[in-house]
């Protein structure tokens, strides 16, 4: 059984301009000891994707429908005691901007230990000593004298590494990493995954890591899902979403990595702007920005096809190109026979 099974969920804001379906039926699952990666531009569902599970939605947001099931319990519409449970002790989140989410009036120490006395109980000593040693699993110098200092004092790095023992310090099954990298130069970013993989492993935890570029989700994930406009787009492994792409926004992003055969040559920028998720199209959402796409496109969404065992995606270019095969036939009313 997955540890984490999220099926067909719908989360919108509701806001004085009409309903903004942020999260449109999007279905995953994650097993014990993976990585997923969830990629796409801002604005994508990436995040309320995240803050969904870990139900720490504004109020004027909501969970319209769907089901998230942690390890065969119901989240959606469980009691708010049960919810706190969850929280820290078997679901933690790693949030965007390490600056603004640690609190610069209070010292690193107390923050550290208000978590781990709430979620497990230790009084303050044990407390003391659990964040001392979370602060060392994360490679962070002299940590009793971090301890006593505030945010301001640490750098980008090391506020994030505080970020990370945080989240880790109850021991939870899944960690939540929300753009961990972001407002980090590269030599830190390359630090940071290469702890989160190195802690991955020792403590054998799920990560969910949430990012907008696809060169974070290549070191780590073992599958992908790429988001557009609320809804999934293309999901598969690591290996399958790199090398085999079959939905145009997908290969769009990857168009946009410099690589080295790249060098020297002007990057492919996806051309428009990200869709009016008040104002969405009739037929597929990412048509008004594809070089490729179709009436078709235009007209009607694509449903997910199956593309092999280990991947799937929505894009009517794969529909077109099994037809040019004869993998597909079409009957004598146009549909699929």
């Amino acid at each position: 059984m997955a540890l984490l099974e999220v099926k067909n969920l719908k989360t919108s804001f509701f806001t004085d301009a009409g309903e903004v379906k942020a999260v449109n039926d999007v279905s995953f699952t994650l097993d014990r000891g993976k990585v997923l990666g969830i990629v796409g531009e801002s604005g994508s569902g990436k995040s309320v994707t995240a803050y969904s599970i870990m139900q720490i939605l504004a109020s004027t947001v909501k969970i319209k429908s769907g089901s998230i099931c942690l390890d065969g319990q119901e989240l959606v519409g469980a009691d708010e005691k049960v919810i706190k449970n969850v929280r820290g002790n078997k679901i933690s989140i790693i949030f965007q901007d390490p600056m603004t989410s640690l609190n610069p009036t209070y010292t690193i120490g107390k923050q550290l230990m208000e978590p781990i006395m709430l979620h497990t109980g230790r009084n303050k000593k044990e407390a003391y000593e659990r964040a001392v040693e979370m602060l060392r699993l994360v490679n962070i110098n002299d940590p009793e004298k971090r301890m006593k200092q505030y945010p301001f004092e640490q750098s980008g790095g090391m506020r994030q590494r505080i970020m990370i023992a945080m989240a880790l310090a109850c021991e939870p099954d899944i960690l939540i990493a929300d753009e961990p990298t972001t407002a980090l130069d590269v030599t830190i970013q390359a630090q940071i995954l290469e702890l989160m993989t190195s802690l991955q492993k020792e403590l054998g935890m799920a990560i969910i890591m949430i990012t907008h570029d696809l060169g974070v989700v290549a070191q780590l994930c073992d599958e992908i899902i790429v988001m557009y406009a609320g809804s999934i787009c293309e999901q598969g492994t690591a290996d399958e979403i790199f090398y085999n792409p079959c939905h145009e926004y997908t290969k769009g992003l990857l168009r946009s990595i410099p690589t080295l055969d790249t060098a020297g040559k002007r990057l492919q920028p996806i051309t428009g702007t990200p869709i009016d998720l008040l104002n969405m199209p009739k037929g597929c959402p990412f048509a008004p920005r594809c070089d490729n796409a179709m009436r078709n496109c235009i007209q009607h969404n694509a449903q997910k096809m199956q593309i092999n065992q280990n991947h799937a995606a929505s894009c009517w270019m794969n529909v077109k190109k099994g037809i040019e095969s004869g993998e597909i036939e079409i009957d004598e009313k146009g549909g699929e026979a």
